[in-house]
């Protein structure tokens, strides 16, 4: 059973919902380490994170979650806040190690608050780069998140059978959110080499979202960013749109995405929560942060959706339909 933990001004702004209240592992003699969550419990990628993280690490120290709760309240004072929270609680408790997933913790908590602290920072889940942060600093390292897109994006020039001499056209629809405004912006980078084109729509709510999926049929592929951070989205109703009006191929890197998507080249969270894992042990043993080197993932998955391939009419090489995890 675990302790919950709220106090100070962290307690007044857990209970007017700024962010989750930490819940604090049993006392020992084990060292703490306190993971902080860009996100809120449910959201697949940082729970994937989470699981790989504590597979690893439950039995090396005492571990603390704090969920910061940014895809949901996206106001800039609500990230602020949870920024802010989350520094009172490494005051308080004073953990041995703090361990991040995503960028909103990067920007709100380790930018403002940690930079060449004395306590050590493992990150995980920062999109592409991490030079907006100033990263790596003294106290810091961690792992950079990437994506295969350009495998991704040469199988749907390929399964889309264009015309030799024309170029593809492709739409990025996602939400309307800092995390999917890096993703198009990358996907755009990596397309133009390839002599792709890359629009996109970001939708505030599922409204916008459905229309955005009919607007995205007038191009060749789709690039299906994700879900979370759009208003009353409803994943049951999502499946039901998208099979009845999909007529392009469509794809996406991640996984939580496949109900939506005919193909995906997506990224494994647990990968971040085991490297994070790994790089706090060496540093609970003296390895300073500053010496462990930052990293990307390396290991992706591919998948079909058969469904929403057959809907579209694309057929794909063999090697892939036979070797690609079947979403269900």
């Amino acid at each position: 059973m675990r302790n919950r933990f709220i106090g100070g001004v962290s307690s007044v702004l857990a209970l007017c919902g700024v962010f989750s209240a930490p819940t604090l592992a049993q006392s020992s003699n084990k060292p703490t380490c306190l993971y902080v969550a860009s996100y809120h419990v449910g959201y697949a990628w940082s729970d994937g994170v989470e699981r790989g993280l504590k597979d690893r690490l439950a039995e090396q120290c005492n571990i603390t979650e704090f969920y910061m709760d940014t895809k949901r309240k996206k106001s800039t004072e609500n990230k602020v806040a949870a920024g802010q929270a989350a520094y009172e609680l490494i005051q308080d408790t004073k953990p041995d190690v703090v361990i991040t997933s995503d960028d909103n913790a990067a920007k709100y908590l380790i930018v403002p608050h940690l930079v060449d602290a004395d306590v050590p920072v493992v990150f995980s889940g920062i999109n592409w780069t991490v030079e907006e942060y100033g990263f790596p600093a003294s106290n810091i390292t961690g792992i950079v998140e990437i994506a295969p897109i350009k495998p991704m994006l040469m199988e749907g020039v390929l399964a889309s059978k264009l015309p030799i001499d024309q170029a593809a056209r492709a739409v990025y629809l996602g939400a309307s959110t800092l995390s999917e405004i890096k993703n198009y912006n990358r996907v755009k980078s990596i397309a133009e080499k390839l002599e792709i084109t890359v629009d996109r729509i970001l939708a505030e709510d599922f409204d916008d979202w459905k229309e955005g999926y009919l607007l995205a049929q007038d191009y060749d592929m789709v690039v299906m960013g994700s879900n979370s951070g759009i208003a009353q989205f409803d994943a049951d109703a999502a499946t039901d749109w998208v099979l009845e009006n999909t007529e392009k191929l469509s794809m996406t890197n991640h996984e939580w995405m496949m109900p939506f998507s005919a193909i995906g080249y997506t990224k494994v969270p647990e990968e971040h929560g085991e490297w994070a894992a790994d790089s706090t042990i060496a540093i609970l043993n003296g390895v300073r942060a500053v010496d462990i080197p930052l990293v990307t993932n390396r290991r992706w998955d591919t998948w079909i959706n058969e469904p929403l391939l057959e809907a579209a009419e694309v057929n794909l090489n063999q090697s892939t339909l036979i070797n690609a995890k079947k979403h269900k």
